[in-house]
Formats: structure tokens, sequence, C-alpha cells
């Protein structure tokens, strides 16, 4: 698989490297929510900012033939720093339980390594798919409703949390099987 670095000249990859980048703000803006509440209000401001540019970087690739293997690795990996970055402050912050943080990094961790191991066999990077977005809209439900205090709403606060957790593992699940047919089909075309 060869990946050309033009390829991040595209307007779609590159709203996905302004999303990647996101990360440091998003960190830094979480580890603020106790000192100020309109913090957290900035934070669900670019949270917005980082899902439009999601949904418009897709648009964009579609709209202008402009999929490319490189923006099919940086809009997921854009999409998982982002994440982590929020639930690692929101952690710190203890505002969501360990076993919450373990499980969003250990799915990302697998699916990040598991994606590298199938486009190694199959020569191409596998697009996100359905489940893996619902996933992420699950997250961010989650993190939304954390941000603006759904824990004193105990079962809204339980629903988002394991609507959330169902879909991590779920997306691990699917991915794994994806990558094992996709590996099976590509060892059968060679035969």
């Amino acid at each position: 698989m060869k990946i050309d670095l033009k390829e991040l000249r595209t307007k779609s990859n590159i709203l996905s490297l302004v999303r990647f980048f996101l990360f440091a703000p998003f960190f830094l803006m979480v580890l603020e929510i106790p000192d100020d509440d309109n913090f957290r209000y900035y934070t669900l401001g670019l949270i917005f900012f980082a899902y439009i540019t999601d949904v418009l970087d897709g648009f964009l690739a579609r709209r202008f033939n402009e999929i490319t293997e490189m923006g099919k690795i940086i809009d997921p990996l854009a999409d998982k720093i982002c994440v982590i970055a929020v639930v690692i402050g929101l952690y710190k912050i203890e505002a969501i339980p360990e076993y919450y943080l373990a499980v969003i990094i250990l799915r990302d961790l697998v699916i990040f390594l598991g994606g590298i191991y199938v486009s190694k066999k199959i020569g191409k990077v596998l697009p996100s798919n359905l489940l893996g977005k619902m996933t992420i809209v699950s997250i961010g439900f989650f993190i939304m409703g954390t941000l603006l205090n759904a824990q004193s709403i105990t079962w809204l606060y339980s629903m988002l949390l394991y609507i959330s957790l169902f879909f991590s593992f779920a997306s691990v699940v699917g991915y794994g099987i994806r990558g094992y047919e996709s590996i099976k089909w590509k060892q059968n075309e060679t035969v």
C-alpha cells in the first residue's frame, strides 16, 4: 500500500488535520472545567466544531472525488485522538469512571493496531463503517451529557454511558469480523 503525502492537500484531508490538532485545546479545556463553568460551553463549542469538520470532510471527499488512502487514515485517527483527549480530561476531573477511560483507550488501540495489520495484509486501508460512526456518535453524546452535568439525572447518565459502552464493544467485534473477512477475501482472490 502506497500513501502519497500529496494527498494531504485535499480539502477534506486538511479538515481532518484541523480536527486532529484539536486534541490539545480539547485536553486543556476539559482540564479547566472545575474552575469555570464557561469552559464546559467552550468545550461543547469545540466538540460541535469538530463534528462539523467531520461531517464536512466526508462530504467534500465524496463531492470532489477526494477519497484517498491518507484520508481513510487521518479521518478516524483525528476522531480517536479528540475523543481520547476529552475522555482523559474528563477522567482527570473525576467526571467519568476509570473503566470507561480504559474501554475507550483499549477500543481505539485495538482498532488502530488491527487496522494496521489488516492494511498490511490486504494492501489498502478499510474505511470507517456505519457501526464505527454510530460508536463515535454514542461516545460523543455521553461526553456532551457529562459536560452538561447529566450525572445529576442518574437514569440519563447511565443510559448514555451504557449505550456508548455497548457500541464500543460492538465496534471492536464488527471491525474484527470485517478485517477477518477482508483478509480471507484477499487470500481467495490471490489463489
